[in-house]
């Protein structure tokens, strides 16, 4: 249960962030509103995950998975460019994801 809260608090950050891209600086109600909603919540699963998952690993996928996936959804939404360094910045990011994850205890 504690890696679904994990993926879910992973999901609602870069849902939070998309929204504060949309917010325009907070001129925008709606997403200004949602951005604190999806944090909230965010934070709430992260802490949630804690209690079985080491600070370690949970941080490493909170952040790197997150910065990977906000990327991802900056280039498909909002036309943001895709250069050959940004590519393999994402793989590295993935690639320390995953090797915290494999070192870490059971």
């Amino acid at each position: 249960m504690h890696w679904l809260y994990l993926i879910l608090a992973i999901a609602l950050e870069v849902c939070g962030t998309t929204a504060m891209k949309f917010s325009q600086g907070f001129t925008k109600a709606l997403p200004s509103l949602l951005l604190f909603v999806f944090y909230g919540l965010a934070f709430t699963l992260l802490t949630l995950a804690l209690k079985k998952i080491e600070l370690s690993v949970a941080y490493a996928m909170w952040s790197g998975l997150g910065t990977a996936l906000i990327a991802i959804v900056g280039i498909y939404w909002f036309q943001e460019s895709m250069t050959l360094v940004k590519f393999l910045s994402l793989v590295a990011i993935v690639a320390g994801v995953v090797g915290l994850n494999a070192t870490s205890s059971p």
